[in-house]
């Protein structure tokens, strides 16, 4: 049996669902997206379903988790005279600064006085700095708190909340799953959770990236074949299909399945039954398909009979501009996996967060994670890092606001819009090595930015990486190389990354283990 939503009065079951003029009304969230005791990230308040106020101080409101009591902010830094946070009759909200000296800062810029957004703005999640210290993300809840069922999937937001008690639904079915949702969203993730979650748990989860399957081996990798059904086919080969019997395959980047085998995946999923390659009787096997794709596969021409199978039960995955107030949640969880204690997480500098917790997030959690590890690193090694170092294509600088400083992150209002589409997906056999070299030449030899003008995925890009006769791991390479790259460019990493042959991140994250010095040479 699931655990009680929460102890919360049944009036605000009642308030979250009145109507008005025919539409849900969504109740007023307050989430904590960052504090000195890094035990309160992620409590939360829950607010006005219609025209209210909310006062913000030491003292008000009251943040908990499902099932604890509320404890007020308490920060010293806090003022005692409160923010006023006001829900307005067309669902617009207001908020008026504190007659305080406290440093307050909502969406990165300084709060003076009164400031307006609308219903649209407070969904994309208004992120507020009080005194420097505690970071606060205002936004529109339409699930009540609940704990969480499945621990590998983060987050305290609606978005959150919704994914999960869908992968509950699904999961003791045999129904085929698509997961639909941008990269670095944690698809993967998800597949990993319906598959725990199920009656087959105790049999392997076989995963599959789809893109990279060649065209003339693909049903051989699936289906399996006998001996002698192909040139170099020694000995009967076991597919995929047969490896997963029993329990579950997970078919990443699905748009990208070569077109020869979704006839053969929709009779699978039709029927049970497929012919390894060269057999000449059938086989059948009990595995469950999920899949996930962050492609448009009505537009790209997918099989449509193949396509509306594996629609039995869709989930979309939400973005992380969608869910801002799982920022801090999320970050949390990752800083404890760089394994930083409890001072040193306390001391992660508040300024950076806030950055972080402003930025919409391209790449989502993958990018997420893969900063915070390069921020950890900076950090450790005496440096004092700016958001602007780690994402691809940095917005304009901002101005400094009290209590936080100057940055290279411009301050996000909710009417920005995420970073423009990359380029249309393509398949691995459609870039060439050449193609490979030039776009990571172009991007600093950086995987996001290489990645994104080729239409690729980040796993799939690596799998090019790997394969290329000229791109080196950076661990491989002699030391006596590194250091005459890095003295013949005074540290540049995009220009030593390109002499080496080999992507910077790794490279970086290599010179560091090295102890050798990458910031440029000063004249």
């Amino acid at each position: 049996m699931e655990t009680p939503v929460n102890d919360v009065d049944n009036t605000l079951t009642t308030q979250l669902f009145s109507q008005k003029n025919g539409i849900m009304s969504a109740l007023l969230g307050l989430t904590i997206l960052w504090h000195p005791e890094t035990e309160r990230i992620g409590e939360q308040f829950i607010g006005p379903a219609e025209e209210g106020t909310i006062e913000v101080c030491r003292y008000t409101p009251l943040f908990f988790r499902p099932g604890q009591d509320g404890i007020a902010l308490g920060h010293r830094a806090i003022a005692r005279a409160p923010l006023v946070v006001r829900r307005t009759s067309d669902d617009s909200v207001e908020l008026a600064a504190p007659d305080s000296r406290m440093a307050l800062e909502v969406n990165g810029a300084v709060l003076s006085g009164t400031r307006r957004f609308t219903r649209d703005e407070v969904k994309g999640g208004v992120v507020l700095g009080l005194g420097g210290h505690v970071l606060l993300c205002l936004h529109w809840m339409t699930s009540f708190p609940r704990p969480n069922l499945f621990p590998g999937l983060l987050g305290v937001s609606s978005g959150a909340i919704a994914t999960r008690e869908l992968i509950r639904q699904v999961a003791g079915t045999d129904l085929a799953v698509l997961l639909l949702g941008e990269t670095g969203t944690g698809k993967d993730v998800a597949a990993r959770a319906i598959h725990q979650a199920s009656k087959r748990s105790a049999n392997p989860l076989v995963a599959v990236n789809m893109a990279t399957l060649s065209e003339s081996l693909a049903a051989a990798d699936l289906f399996g074949a006998v001996k002698g059904a192909y040139t170099g086919a020694q000995a009967p080969r076991q597919g995929l299909f047969a490896e997963a019997d029993g329990g579950t395959l997970f078919l990443d980047e699905l748009g990208d399945t070569p077109a020869s085998v979704q006839p053969m995946l929709l009779r699978v999923l039709e029927t049970g039954s497929y012919r390894p390659l060269g057999a000449s009787t059938d086989a059948r096997t009990t595995a469950r398909l999920i899949a996930a794709t962050d492609q448009d596969l009505d537009a790209r021409g997918f099989n449509q009979p193949l396509l509306r199978r594996m629609e039995a039960f869709v989930i979309r995955v939400p973005t992380l501009r969608e869910r801002r107030e799982d920022i801090g949640v999320l970050l949390l969880h990752m800083l404890k996996g760089c394994e930083l204690n409890n001072a040193e997480l306390a001391a992660f500098p508040p300024a950076l967060v806030s950055e972080m917790c402003n930025y919409d997030w391209p790449g989502n959690i993958r990018q997420l994670a893969n900063v915070a590890r390069r921020m950890v690193m900076a950090l450790q090694a005496g440096e004092r890092p700016v958001l602007s170092q780690y994402v691809h294509a940095p917005a304009p600088p901002r101005a400094p606001g009290l209590g936080y400083p100057a940055s290279a992150a411009q301050p996000r209002s909710a009417s920005q819009k995420a970073p423009a589409d990359a380029a249309p997906r393509r398949k691995l056999a459609e870039v060439s090595n050449d193609d490979l070299l030039g776009a990571l030449e172009e991007h600093g030899w950086q995987i996001s930015g290489a990645a994104q003008q080729l239409g690729l995925s980040r796993p799939s890009l690596y799998k090019l990486i790997e394969a290329h006769p000229a791109i080196r791991p950076a661990a491989l390479i002699p030391r006596e190389e590194l250091d005459a790259a890095l003295h013949a460019h005074g540290g540049d990493l995009a220009r030593c990354a390109s002499r080496l042959k080999t992507p910077s991140e790794a490279l970086r994250r290599h010179l560091r283990v090295l102890g050798l010095d990458t910031s440029p040479a000063q004249s």
